[in-house]
């Protein structure tokens, strides 16, 4: 029986080769777009699962409102790791890293410039139990100046032979041996270190300040504990240390609880480690992270394609429904019964499914390089894994099921003797069913168009918006500190040439990725002692030309000038910090204070002033999801970080081959980084460029596939109503009105999926433009274009069969019938 099934089902798909085409390209390319994100989810859902025990890591978090600041924070105190195993016998060990930026790293000679490199506690492979391939797990880390580094690292810089004993040389000074190699981190985590750096030999790492937050803190839990109960044992912790310190620095009656009361906040919570990257979008984190949200919609969109293609099978098998109504009549007088030809239908739906699914697999490979381009991803297709190929078959035979199983009831379900008689009904009840498939396809298409143009009219905004100072033709030059003392004479060389406009030296740039720094200042006549006179700030130490050089525009009061050497003890404001402060009166020549010293030592009686000689207007120095913080600038007498040139040439190359020809003048054997400000800028919104354009290409494939099935539908329609046309054309019918007869009834249907669609597509974009403070707003042109596109889709998709029948012979259509 099966093997009369199979060569049946064989029979009509050759037989109607043009239907079983659009069916199987369409299944296919619908299949390879489910397989690519299927690979994309499972792999976003694997993060951080390879470390051992994953599901007892947990990373501390901070909560912290003061001084008109929010920090929603990684950063944890120093003392926060020895404290948490010391104190709580459910943790069983804790590590805490510390993030420097990137260095310099050479072996003799040569340096390398290296970003993976990460200061950490010697329980740092306790935590991770990350495998070690050489060295003792107990020593590893133990002393200062040593550091562990990954087996790729290993193999670049003693290529064929043991790095333990070894060491290498980090900006130029500093001489560490190595005592461990761990295998690389896989790229399914949430950070990658190919350097450890023992944080004994850490100045910072020894502070026992519990108000100072520059520390990453991770901790095992033992098995069975509960993350609840310790997260109320660490509020506790947190209180007994942070209240004594409050006291000391700004007297008695300092608490939490008045600190809260004055709308401050200080809490820790811990959050698990197979969370961070799906759930995680936090102050510090170590590399972007993705979002859980997206995971979903991904899904959904899969769902939908894959759903997509299946409606054009079921589309296509009803409406060709009286093709197979004398098969059915024939075979049911022949006694034949019911479960026998859902059987038959149902071979048919999943040997094209198969046949489909084969075909998915080359159409992955061509795709797969261009997502993994987009999503930042290297995804690969898991053909040594035996279990793909069985979800491969299993997914074969479900999709056919799902695209066969109403066709086969329905085409079934014919009663032989109104077949004989000639009364098949077309279609499902009237095509009802079959315009709804058609209007869901459409919309979930539309739905895609208006996403990517909306997330696009967002990235357009964001690159066009005024955000205070000028990212364009502004080359950057990175780790300023290997020139030593020739920092300035590089600048002057640099800005000889004619091709510069300006220059300047510091490490603070508005773009992320430079250096932050915040401490509490307070208004001359306030009181310190109420935190809500203080004004937790961003310190920038700069040169003399770095608001010029940028762009920046001053507002009240000057510039920094040398020709005023009280300016060394000068300030300048932006717009949001002039607001906190809430000055009486004129702030130009107002004074500011801090406490002197760190967080160990610093008290009311040792106190740094700084006068305000200007307000530069509010400049964008985080991305738009987060409002304008307050900062202050102050000069640095010793610039060091990140050189900035404003050029004006056309050719970039040039301006390039300057600037590095003076870097190798200057600093023989260091590496010559550059970037430019606006590529640095646009950095900070790549995942929402990877979004837009993965929208796109989804947005493509879902309207391809219900084009073909419009296509088809079309081609039908043109062909069951022959005679019809034949008859209009010789009572004079026109070709334009018989070309508007067989569009408008699809045409209608994309209308009213569009009617359907801009609702919900409205409601997701506006959802996602919340986490934007500043963004562009969804205007009616975007679901019009958007509405007009798909419709002109549409058109276009049904326009060539409609013209191909109302300009047939109507004597050779009356012929044929």
């Amino acid at each position: 029986m099966f093997e009369n099934y199979f060569k049946i089902a064989i029979r009509n798909l050759k037989k109607h080769k043009f239907y079983t085409f659009i069916n199987v390209f369409g299944l296919s390319v619908g299949v390879a777009v489910c397989m690519i994100i299927t690979l994309f989810v499972v792999n976003e859902l694997s993060y951080d699962k390879h470390f051992e025990d994953s599901d007892q890591i947990y990373r501390v978090h901070a909560d912290i409102i003061f001084g008109g600041n929010h920090w929603d924070m990684v950063y944890a105190p120093a003392p926060m790791a020895e404290a948490l195993p010391a104190e709580f016998p459910e943790v069983e060990y804790a590590v805490h890293l510390r993030q420097r930026g990137s260095y310099l790293v050479k072996k003799v000679d040569e340096n390398i410039k290296e970003y993976g490199v990460i200061w950490a506690g010697k329980d740092f492979f306790n935590v991770f139990g990350t495998p070690l391939l050489e060295g003792n797990p107990e020593g590893v880390l133990a002393e200062p100046n040593t550091m562990a580094i990954s087996r790729s690292t290993a193999e670049k810089y003693f290529p064929g032979e043991s790095a333990l004993g070894k060491s290498l040389i980090l900006d130029n000074d500093m001489d560490f041996r190595i005592t461990g190699v761990y295998e690389d981190i896989p790229e399914n985590s949430h950070f990658h270190f190919n350097f450890l750096l023992a944080m004994q030999g850490l100045d910072e790492a020894k502070g026992t300040s519990w108000l100072s937050n520059n520390f990453q803190t991770y901790l095992k839990i033992r098995e069975g504990s509960d993350p609840e109960n310790l997260n109320e044992k660490l509020r506790s912790l947190v209180k007994k240390n942070v209240e004594p310190e409050l006291s000391k620095v700004f007297g008695e009656g300092a608490t939490l609880d008045a600190m809260m009361a004055d709308g401050g906040k200080m809490e820790y919570e811990i959050q698990p480690l197979l969370d961070i990257h799906l759930k995680s979008d936090l102050m510090g984190e170590f590399e972007p992270n993705f979002n859980i949200t997206y995971v979903y919609l991904f899904v959904a969109i899969a769902l939908f394609i894959l759903v997509i293609a299946c409606i054009n099978f079921m589309n296509l098998s009803t409406a060709r429904s009286s093709n197979r109504a004398k098969e059915v009549g024939i075979r049911k007088v022949m006694g034949s019964v019911r479960s026998h030809l859902i059987r038959q239908f149902l071979m048919e739906s999943i040997l094209l499914s198969l046949i489909s699914f084969l075909i998915a697999v080359p159409i992955v490979a061509i795709l797969l390089p261009v997502f993994n381009e987009l999503a930042g991803r290297t995804l690969v297709m898991p053909f040594s894994q035996g279990t793909f190929y069985g979800i491969m078959l299993l997914g074969a035979i479900a999709t056919g099921i799902l695209a066969g199983i109403y066709p086969s009831f329905f085409l079934s379900g014919f009663k032989p003797v109104s077949i004989l008689k000639g009364k098949v009904a077309m279609g499902m009840k009237s095509g009802m069913i079959r315009s709804s498939l058609v209007v869901f396809q459409f919309a979930i298409s539309i739905i895609l168009i208006i996403a990517t143009v909306a997330v696009f009219n967002q990235l357009n905004y964001i690159q066009n918006k005024k955000i205070g100072f000028s990212k364009d033709q502004v080359i950057t030059v990175e780790d300023i500190y290997a020139l030593g003392d020739q920092a300035e004479s590089f600048k002057t060389a640099v800005l000889s040439n004619s091709m510069m406009e300006g220059g300047t030296i510091s490490g603070y740039l508005p773009v992320a990725g430079t250096y932050r720094s915040d401490t509490p200042w307070w208004a001359e006549g306030k009181d310190p002692k109420q935190t809500e006179n203080m004004v937790s700030i961003q310190n920038w130490r700069v040169d003399y030309d770095y608001v010029n050089t940028l762009g920046m525009e001053i507002v009240q009061g000057r510039d920094f000038s040398i020709e005023y050497p009280s300016d060394s003890n000068a300030v300048i404001l932006n717009e949001t910090a002039l607001a906190n402060f809430n000055f009486e009166g004129d702030p130009i020549g107002q004074k500011i204070y801090t406490m002197v010293g760190d967080n160990e030592t610093m008290n009311l009686d040792e106190l740094e002033s700084k006068t305000v000689v200007g307000v530069v207007k509010n400049f964008h120095f985080e991305s738009l999801k987060e409002n304008i913080g307050a900062v202050m600038i102050f000069l640095d007498d010793k610039p060091r970080g990140i050189a900035s040139f404003r050029f004006n040439a056309a050719n970039t190359d040039q301006v390039i081959d300057f600037v590095e020809s003076q870097w190798r003048e200057m600093a023989p054997g260091q590496p010559f980084t550059y970037s430019f400000l606006d590529d640095r800028f646009g950095k900070m919104y790549a995942a929402e460029t990877r979004l837009g354009k993965v929208f796109g290409i989804f947005a493509g494939f879902a309207i391809l596939i219900a084009c073909l099935g419009l296509f088809a539908l079309t081609a039908f329609t043109a062909e069951q109503r022959t005679k019809e046309i034949g008859i209009r054309k010789v009572l004079g019918s026109s070709i334009g009105s018989i070309i508007v007869l067989l569009s408008k009834e699809f045409a209608k249907l994309v209308l009213i999926a569009f009617l359907i669609a801009s609702p919900i597509a409205w409601w997701a974009m506006k959802k996602w433009l919340e986490d934007y403070q500043f963004k562009q707003d969804l205007g009616w042109q975007v679901f019009i274009g958007a509405g007009v596109f798909a419709i002109m889709i549409a058109l276009l998709t049904t326009s060539y069969q409609s013209i191909k029948a109302a300009t047939t012979n109507p004597v050779k259509s009356l012929r044929s019938e």
